[in-house]
């Protein structure tokens, strides 16, 4: 694990972390049968064309956690984050053959000093469209 950040290093607005993840079919189905979710949008084209979709797509709570590890990464601490919330705001679809590129961007949006924490938001995109709105982090910064 990488030291763990501390507030005089940071500033509001500072990019802390970037990259880019990606999801392809085969991650879907073992997304799938480690979380019980096999609602077949995630991998029938048919099924999610006929509800509207673009085809299949990556299962909410994976974009969702997929773009938290960029946090906790950069935490170095998964008990850092004690806080983690978001909107989904678009599905993120995964064609076939291939993979979707997920791109997530972290900077600080705030400082609490006397909590000694900071919220980290997460821009996440696929495309260059946003795929978790607000999707906010706070963690807890390391003793000075």
């Amino acid at each position: 694990m990488s030291a763990r950040p501390v507030a005089a290093g940071l500033t509001v607005g500072q990019e802390v972390a970037r990259r880019t993840l990606t999801v392809d079919r085969a991650r879907l189905v073992r997304y799938a049968g480690a979380s019980g979710d096999f609602n077949p949008i995630h991998w029938n084209e048919r099924v999610a064309a006929s509800v509207g979709l673009p085809g299949v797509i990556a299962h909410g709570m994976w974009t969702m956690g997929a773009a938290v590890t960029v946090v906790v990464d950069w935490a170095g601490d998964p008990g850092a984050v004690v806080d983690y919330q978001t909107r989904f705001t678009r599905p993120v679809p995964v064609p076939d053959p291939g993979e979707a590129a997920v791109e997530v961007v972290a900077t600080v949006g705030a400082l609490d000093a006397d909590a000694g924490t900071v919220r980290v938001d997460l821009t996440v995109t696929v495309e260059g469209a946003r795929v978790l709105g607000k999707a906010q982090a706070v963690v807890r910064l390391a003793a000075a």
